[in-house]
């Protein structure tokens, strides 16, 4: 089923059974609490996700448990979701289906109706240039863009050829961007990493684009942006709180934004893929064998305890 485990429903099961492992949802919590419940009996915890800010990692590791997550398997679909978001809201395609299906549409044809932005030859920047990054680049170059990128860690000359992108700040790559979009994990530091400073250094023809996590922007900045039209538009498939709604969040009473409630990995395919991945992981445990997508190995010392 789609809904996640109740936590009164989690914790109870947890203090009822002796449980090897847990494959948790990006909505389930695993925190200090949890893993306390779940005993010394618990050793692994597999994510059925590639992001894994919904897990304590320090408690885990500290308790000897391992975390895996699913790497490489949503890669495409998640970049496919981000294009998806950037063609949307630069050629405007909600706001006029909605102004088709409501019998708006008036004039057959003008020479300043419903105009959008040009994609193609535009500059994308991304920040955040991880295996999702990686992948915006050829999508981009089927569009003649130019890439910029951002990254904790430089990529070598060598690399940035092969690649065709060119390195810059931060500050830098949001102004000289057409297109931004996000990439970064969610950790204390990329927090509300795109805030009131960051939109107005964007240029005013400018689109946001966010398949990360939500709390990487703030969104009370960014309605503020896209009201007052510092900002051309946004493309947002994950949001601040989740699920969204019309009546918590104001964004969604905006034309200049195009929302999806966070299906960036939903395809048949990559489901099915992040499926078997969650339990190859908890499978090679079983089997006395270091998970492939470990992402705490320093508590597979402790697992022999």
């Amino acid at each position: 089923e789609d809904d996640a485990i109740p936590r009164d429903v989690l914790k109870q099961k947890l203090a009822e059974g002796n449980y090897d492992g847990i494959i948790p949802m990006l909505t389930d919590k695993i925190d200090r609490e949890i893993l306390d419940i779940a005993g010394d009996q618990l050793k692994i915890v597999s994510n059925f996700a590639v992001g894994y800010n919904n897990i304590s990692v320090s408690d885990a590791t500290e308790k000897g448990v391992m975390v895996t997550n699913t790497p490489d398997v949503l890669n495409d679909s998640t970049a496919d979701c981000a294009f998806m978001l950037m063609m949307a809201v630069a050629r405007r395609l909600v706001e006029t289906d909605k102004i088709v299906r409501e019998g708006k549409w008036e004039n057959p044809w003008g020479p300043k109706m419903f105009l959008g932005s040009d994609i193609t030859g535009k500059t994308l920047g991304i920040l955040g240039m991880g295996r999702i990054g990686v992948e915006m680049v050829p999508r981009a170059k089927g569009f003649k863009m130019k890439v910029l990128y951002n990254k904790h860690n430089r990529y070598d000359a060598e690399k940035e050829q092969a690649l065709g992108v060119e390195y810059r700040d931060m500050d830098d790559l949001l102004r000289e961007s057409d297109f931004i979009s996000l990439h970064v994990p969610l950790t204390k530091e990329t927090t509300h990493l795109i805030g009131e400073r960051e939109i107005q250094l964007m240029k005013p023809t400018a689109f946001l684009i966010n398949t990360a996590r939500g709390p990487v922007i703030d969104e009370t900045a960014l309605y503020k942006a896209l009201s007052e039209n510092w900002i051309a538009g946004a493309g947002l498939d994950v949001h601040d709180v989740e699920p969204t709604t019309p009546q918590t969040n104001p964004l969604l009473s905006l034309d200049n934004i195009v929302v999806a409630p966070h299906i960036g990995s939903a395809t048949v395919d990559t489901r099915l893929a992040m499926a078997m991945r969650a339990a190859t992981n908890v499978v090679a445990f079983l089997k006395g064998k270091q998970p492939p997508d470990l992402v705490n190995p320093e508590a597979v010392a402790d697992t022999t305890k």
